[in-house]
């Protein structure tokens, strides 16, 4: 991983709070945008945990450079902004998560593992401002006609309610690689490319209620 903030104290910080955890591996850091940029494409790290706020350029835009030219690269966005719109901002800049700087090292880290997973991780206290903000956008899915199956539904509602791919596949008795392909003919069939999307479309349909839950997801 790579730690990217100006502050030489909330870096020196985090590595010290992640040290700890064997999942994770911290492999460089930088203290501009500039400087991020270049030690992510020459490092590739799996994940790079961005400030928001940095000199020269913005963590925004470090990320959006950084996910042009390695966009298997994770970017998980630490920030002390609790603000709906601009979560929703930096997700379409191509970040894969956002965690308030108050959080907890072990929310950090569940974030950490979450986004590596391929999943996307809101901090709980902004995932229902961020559902109620979507639904409050325009709806792309017609919810009356129904281009779903049974079993994409149901993969629909666990993937609302924050299950990753390997706990629906455990749940629903099914392989890792079907509960993917069901995942991306549901993302195909409606034109999303999001979890968000999923996650507004499944509320509209009943299959989830607004309601944060511990781990960022929403419950029903």
């Amino acid at each position: 991983m790579l730690v990217v903030d100006d502050h030489t104290l909330v870096r020196e910080g985090i590595i010290s709070l992640l040290s700890g955890d064997p999942f994770v591996r911290v492999v460089g850091q930088a203290e501009t945008g500039e400087e991020g940029v270049a030690k992510a494409l020459e490092l590739r790290p799996d994940v790079v945990l961005m400030d928001i706020s940095l000199p020269k350029i913005s963590g925004l835009e470090a990320t959006a450079r950084i996910k042009a030219k390695a966009p298997e690269i994770k970017v998980l966005v630490l920030s002390m902004y609790d603000n709906d719109e601009y979560v929703i901002q930096v997700l379409k800049y191509g970040a894969s998560g956002y965690v308030l700087k108050k959080a907890m090292a072990q929310e950090l880290i569940n974030a950490i593992k979450t986004i590596c997973e391929g999943e996307t991780y809101l901090y709980p206290s902004i995932a229902t401002k961020i559902v109620n903000q979507v639904v409050r956008s325009t709806d792309k899915a017609k919810v009356e006609q129904d281009p779903l199956t049974e079993r994409e539904n149901e993969i629909l509602a666990y993937v609302a309610k924050g299950y990753t791919n390997k706990e629906i596949a455990e749940l629903l008795n099914l392989s890792n690689r079907t509960v993917q392909t069901h995942r991306a003919n549901i993302m195909k069939k409606l034109d999303f490319h999001s979890t968000v999307e999923l996650v507004k479309y499944a509320i509209k349909k009943g299959l989830a209620s607004v309601q944060s839950g511990e781990n960022g997801y929403l419950t029903q």
